[in-house]
């Protein structure tokens, strides 16, 4: 959002737990309702994570009533003594708790059912404000609540766990924010997924069409990687969805090859789509990535009627025997090097059997480098029924393995993915 509200507007998001604080679990809750919330039009200033304790609980939640009329807090309903969520913000408004018989009995059942046996401390779970509304869940045991404090604050109470509040935001509370939260517009977004061009590059190429302010453009970078996210505004979905799409094109156009696709695409999910409509077969080969090219493709639904298999060849002797690459060329230009990869690749498709192959071979570090081959080189060969590409890349030795090894995954499937749409 683009200014600060004057007085009281808006939806606040409240992530309650000690964990939090100390980064032992990622806050995916905060991002996740945010998205929500700008598909509900609705506008969101902003956001706060505390711990489980009690005091600083009610000073945040009074500091949110002065500023925005819709708490949503996620965290603090579990049967511990450090879930304190419920009880601490009815105090807050100096009203009681009542117990929910229907949530008592959801408890015990859902309990039972597990071969859990429900303790006292399940039964607070139960307990809600007086006029209360009940959350249900359906996949654990707290309910959540919505629950107008004063006449112009209400508060909605989630699980942390994000399955649960997933659960129970689209069954119940994304009807009722939609009818009660105050917004007579609705947000439609669109993320664009860029591949092979830094954030900075991209945004000076597109500078004017970032200007726009209705749909509204905003580049994220990743990994490997640049979303565009495109946002229109506008009375209905259908107008929003209108006023997007020329925008879109125009990104699209603009980026040509390098856009892979969007929202929940991922560059494996493009590759095997490609080669399924080819009706074509992929094998991998690898060394540095130990396996990260077929974990990345395994993870997609049905790819094994793409997806052969592969080979990890981490050493030089695997890489001799089972692909075949002459010891000749491993004596010559060393594991890291193209005329190895190439070798790699062309083995791969003989004993996989496959259309495709791609063959990683690197040094991922933190130690192993040399002058001529530096941690973070990386050499990449794809082949296929007509040809054998090869690439290097020099990720730098201040990445860590791990970004390492996700960059040169990225980077085999991103150079597979142009080679089939640019090769007949």
């Amino acid at each position: 959002m683009s200014s600060q509200p004057h007085g009281k507007d808006g939806v606040e998001i409240l992530c309650i737990g000690t964990e939090l604080l100390l980064g032992n679990i990622l806050n995916s809750n905060a991002c996740w309702i945010a998205e929500q919330l700008a598909v509900l039009g609705l506008s969101h200033y902003y956001q706060t994570v505390v711990g489980d304790n009690p005091d600083r609980i009610k000073q945040v939640v009074l500091q949110a009533r002065r500023r925005s009329r819709i708490l949503i807090t996620t965290g603090g309903l579990g049967p511990t003594l450090d879930d304190l969520t419920t009880e601490t913000i009815a105090e807050t408004f100096n009203t009681p708790l009542e117990e929910r018989e229907e949530a008592w009995l959801d408890i015990q059942n859902k309990t039972r059912s597990r071969n859990i046996r429900s303790v006292l401390s399940n039964r607070k779970q139960a307990l809600l404000p007086v006029d209360a509304m009940l959350i249900p869940n359906p996949s654990g045991t707290a309910p959540g609540m919505i629950w107008r404090a004063e006449k112009d604050f209400t508060i909605l109470t989630f699980p942390g766990v994000p399955s649960e509040l997933k659960n129970m935001w689209t069954q119940t509370a994304s009807a009722w924010l939609r009818e009660n939260g105050g917004s007579r517009e609705t947000l439609v977004s669109r993320s664009l997924k860029i591949s092979g061009v830094a954030e900075s590059i991209l945004a000076e190429e597109l500078e004017d069409l970032l200007k726009s302010s209705n749909p509204t453009i905003a580049p994220y970078a990743s990994l490997g990687e640049v979303k565009l996210r495109i946002t229109a505004k506008a009375s209905n979905v259908a107008q929003a969805k209108k006023l997007l799409a020329p925008i879109e094109e125009q990104l699209r156009s603009r980026t040509g090859l390098k856009c892979y696709g969007s929202d929940d695409d991922t560059l494996s999910s493009i590759v095997l789509e490609l080669l399924r409509q080819r009706g074509e077969t992929l094998g991998v080969a690898e060394s540095c990535t130990g396996g990260g090219i077929g974990a990345a493709l395994s993870a997609i639904p049905g790819a094994s009627d793409i997806f052969i298999g592969g080979i990890i060849s981490y050493s030089n002797s695997i890489k001799n025997k089972l692909l075949e690459v002459p010891s000749a060329i491993l004596n010559e230009y060393g594991s890291v090097s193209d005329q190895v990869v190439q070798a790699m690749a062309k083995g791969a498709r003989k004993k996989l059997g496959s259309d495709w192959a791609i063959a990683i071979s690197g040094i991922a570090g933190p130690s192993g480098g040399s002058k001529e081959k530096p941690v973070g080189c990386v050499h990449i060969a794809v082949a296929g029924p007509k040809i054998c590409e090869t690439s290097f890349k020099n990720f730098g030795a201040h990445m860590s393995r791990t970004a390492i090894q996700k960059l040169s995954v990225l980077r085999g499937l991103d150079q597979l993915r142009i080679l089939l749409l640019t090769s007949s």
